[in-house]
């Protein structure tokens, strides 16, 4: 059985987010939320949250026991990105973009034939 929770709209570039989601990628949920604790940088907290999100919608399911879980998927894939624009020297203009994420997490209670979806 899969369960699956998703972050949208995340303030955090694309780039920056899968740097930490590759680390929690395969893991068992215990795993992950360990590794996320002492990651120090801003978006292991919006994939913490994710993965907790994922775990909730999980137990609301009593035959799933929650330490058998897996991520066996995360994603992070662009959102919408604002443009703004600054003025430069010489009359120009810089543009300034704020880049989102989507973050989507899959878990399940084991892994399938040992192959982990990217």
């Amino acid at each position: 059985m899969e369960f699956r929770s998703s972050y949208k709209y995340a303030r955090i570039s694309p780039r920056k987010a899968r740097y930490v989601i590759d680390l929690v990628r395969g893991k068992s949920v215990n795993d992950a939320l360990r590794i996320l604790r002492v990651t120090h940088k801003r978006s292991s907290y919006m994939i913490d949250k994710t993965i907790r999100a994922a775990i909730a919608a999980a137990n609301e399911n009593l035959e799933v026991d929650i330490d058998s879980l897996f991520v066996t998927q995360a994603l992070v894939d662009a959102g919408p990105t604002r443009k703004w624009q600054r003025t430069r020297p010489r009359g120009m203009s810089g543009r300034i973009l704020k880049r989102t994420s989507h973050i989507t997490v899959v878990l399940s209670e084991k892994l399938k034939n040992a192959q982990i979806r990217k």
